[in-house]
């Protein structure tokens, strides 16, 4: 009887002990404020706000030769399992891509100290943003294309005011 309870007490610690930590939207601060880039999408600038409550949100607008290409409005929210993006693009005119109840979804999948890393349950798309230094943000949007064949975009945005 002995033996039985200690292989289950070590079976439950190893099981305690191999699951990550569950995070909290407070993790993400790192992402916050306004960031700005020039690349060949156009001018693109980021605002993400302090987390507050369950929630960060972000908008997003990409300009080139002084017209809007399209817009993004994400938000993080606080999921029991960990936070989750959620996202939406828009064209000129703020007419939405995707259906009203259908945003994108990027569960946290990785995270250190400056670095989160949200990937679709569908693995076909993830989303890295890495504090680099004070006043650098990089960006990094992995993605398949029609061919099955993965793309990467790296963005380096800079603080702005």
């Amino acid at each position: 009887m002995k033996i039985r309870l200690i292989v289950l007490f070590i079976l439950l610690a190893q099981a305690a002990l191999s699951q990550a930590p569950l995070r909290n939207i407070s993790d993400l601060s790192f992402m916050s404020g306004k960031w700005v880039t020039k690349g060949q999408w156009g001018d693109m600038e980021e605002n993400w706000s302090e987390p507050l409550g369950n929630n960060m949100m972000c908008s997003y607008r990409c300009v080139k030769d002084g017209k809007i290409v399209f817009y993004e409005f994400i938000v993080i929210e606080q999921q029991p399992t960990g936070p989750v993006m959620k996202l939406r693009h828009f064209s000129p005119g703020n007419i939405a891509w995707e259906e009203k109840d259908k945003p994108y979804e990027y569960p946290l999948m990785y995270l250190d100290e400056n670095v989160a890393r949200f990937e679709r349950p569908d693995k076909k798309t993830s989303l890295t943003f890495e504090r680099t230094a004070v006043d650098k943000l990089k960006v990094t949007l992995e993605r398949q294309d029609k061919d099955g064949k993965w793309v990467q975009d790296e963005f380096n945005y800079t603080a702005s005011k």
